[in-house]
């Protein structure tokens, strides 16, 4: 990449990387795991940049890569090793009595399917359009709005139970 390009992407993605932590965060519920998304975004970015730099939407675009690469991240053969024996981790337990509504709903979120989670994250969080979300997903509008009716469902079936068992 030539010296005015790789101004261009630093300046770029030094400008966006707060927002890209955020819609990251709000998508996987870990800082640690938002950071491995946007670094693999960045580096997608990083090696399209000479053709993705001229896009007309370029932030659409991007964020179409990050939440494209949170869907894809149980593909990765790294998440398929086990480090325990025991199989996969455990939903989060519910927040003991007392706690903040927004921590339940951040246990909850976490439990629900990951595309229907993607949706509501893009529809509610980020108040993104249907249309819109349907364009970063790749899929129909009526996909977006039965995953986001069936994600709301499971989120208030779990937001609920947790509120029970805490309340």
């Amino acid at each position: 990449m030539r010296a005015r390009a790789q101004e261009e992407y630093a300046e770029y993605v030094t400008g966006r990387l707060a927002a890209l932590r955020q819609l990251a965060f709000l998508l996987c519920g870990d800082t640690h795991r938002a950071d491995d998304i946007v670094q693999l975004t960045i580096e997608k970015l990083y090696l399209r940049w000479a053709r993705v730099s001229a896009v007309e939407h370029l932030d659409q675009y991007v964020r179409q890569m990050l939440v494209r690469t949170f869907l894809d991240e149980r593909r990765r053969p790294w998440a398929r090793v086990a480090l325990t024996p025991w199989g996969p981790p455990e939903p989060p337990p519910a927040p003991p009595q007392g706690v903040d509504e927004a921590l339940v709903l951040r246990a909850a979120l976490a439990r629900v399917p990951r595309r229907q989670q993607a949706v509501i994250v893009l529809r509610y969080l980020c108040d993104l359009p249907v249309e819109e979300v349907a364009g970063i997903l790749g899929c129909s509008v009526g996909t977006v709005k039965s995953q986001c009716a069936r994600g709301l469902a499971t989120l208030r079936q779990l937001v609920g139970d947790d509120l029970q068992r805490t309340g």
